[in-house]
């Protein structure tokens, strides 16, 4: 199977100064660019928006992901336990870290153009520590690569060093920005806790996910740290997350899909409640740790299922963000319906969306076609952060 990307993907491995032999490969030569996820693909359902999206599940390949752990992976550890953390950035004046909220103060300035930055003297700790910093979504669009280092099976993340990947993000940037959609910051989008069958959950080194921190940070880039959830209550995996939030370019994002004991072959599911005590326990830390600023915690969803009650769901705490994102592969029209449900969710109003790369897992589902970025930045409400994987 060869990946036949559309040809503006072909220039932005060009514009991000690639080698020809991974140019050749993205081209279709060789492996492809990331892994679609499913094995077995449920029926479609009607892909009228007022109707549960039939994107499919993103579940991984057969045999996509490593052996499981001989440890419990149930108990809430630290997993920066005795790790020397990065320094924290001391300047208190504008910074990129956190993609900017689109709050009604903001909303009518905040979609293209540049913040109105306070002065450095007016950021004190004195004045406000934490809340007055603007947070990236304000005037950013996040762009990000997903999957799982370790494995090629799981997305991008594991197809490509982190240094090809910055430079091809680099070229995915410029893409989303001549597209219209602003300034862009990239990330990589990690999956720290992979969930394996009957739930049990196996994590990713901390040792590899501060390689990608570090990096990410000398590169002007986030990081996302995605936990599975698995058989767990998820108050456990956000104490697993936590600590992590103490690197200033470092969000949070949970999958409800793999919160089940039987993955690949049940979608699972969280509760209102569940997502914003998760919320609730990121302000929190991040008050009593005295971390300044505002982090982003990205949800995913494809079907009603995945978040119950999600009316009830809070987007309102001050310092975390809450990313609401269409998730699952599958045709334009699919990808659109599924986003269109999401949209619906007003009491969430931050939005992303998901693409899935076309890949040589078999089994593997994946967007054909993929849609451009300017077929993306069409969606309404505009995605402030868009996922490949």
């Amino acid at each position: 199977m060869h990946l036949k990307p559309h040809a503006p993907y072909i220039l932005a491995l060009a514009l991000a100064g690639l080698s020809g032999g991974v140019l050749a490969a993205v081209a279709g030569d060789s492996a492809g660019l990331g892994t679609g996820q499913n094995a077995s693909i449920p029926p479609a359902l009607s892909p009228m928006p007022e109707t549960v999206p039939s994107a499919q599940p993103s579940a991984p390949a057969q045999g996509a992901v490593p052996t499981p752990p001989t440890a419990s992976a149930g108990a809430a550890q630290n997993p920066l336990q005795g790790a020397e953390l990065l320094p924290p950035v001391a300047e208190p004046a504008p910074y990129r870290w956190f993609p900017s909220l689109l709050c009604p103060q903001t909303a009518a300035t905040a979609a293209r153009g540049p913040a109105d930055i306070p002065e450095e003297q007016e950021m004190t700790e004195a004045d406000d520590p934490f809340t007055n910093r603007i947070p990236v979504l304000a005037n950013n669009m996040v762009l990000a690569f997903y999957g799982q280092p370790n494995s090629k099976r799981m997305g991008i993340l594991g197809e490509y060093s982190k240094e090809d990947l910055a430079r091809l993000l680099k070229g995915y940037e410029r893409l989303y920005e001549e597209a219209g959609g602003g300034a862009v910051v990239g990330a990589y989008y990690l999956i720290y806790g992979t969930c394996w069958p009957e739930g049990e959950i196996g994590y990713l080194k901390d040792s590899v996910v501060r390689d990608y921190i570090e990096y990410a940070r000398q590169q002007g880039m986030l990081v996302f740290i995605d936990h599975q959830i698995g058989k767990y209550p998820v108050a456990d995996a956000m104490k697993r997350l936590l600590p992590y939030l103490k690197y200033p370019n470092v969000h949070l994002a949970l999958d409800p899909e793999w919160r089940t004991t039987a993955p690949m072959k049940e979608v699972g599911t969280i509760t209102a409640d569940e997502l914003n005590d998760a919320e609730a326990m990121i302000e929190a830390y991040l008050d009593k740790e005295r971390i300044p600023g505002v982090k982003m915690l990205v949800v995913h969803q494809f079907n009603e299922r995945m978040i119950e009650g999600r009316g009830k769901v809070r987007a309102n705490f001050e310092r975390v963000q809450l990313v609401h994102t269409a998730d699952g592969f599958g045709p334009p029209a699919l990808k659109r319906s599924a986003y269109a449900f999401n949209a619906l969710a007003a009491n969430m109003p931050l939005k992303g969306f998901k693409l899935f790369f076309k890949t040589t897992v078999p089994g593997a589902g994946f967007d054909d076609p993929l849609l451009t970025p300017s077929e993306v930045l069409a969606l309404q409400p505009t995605p402030r952060v868009v996922i490949y994987q």
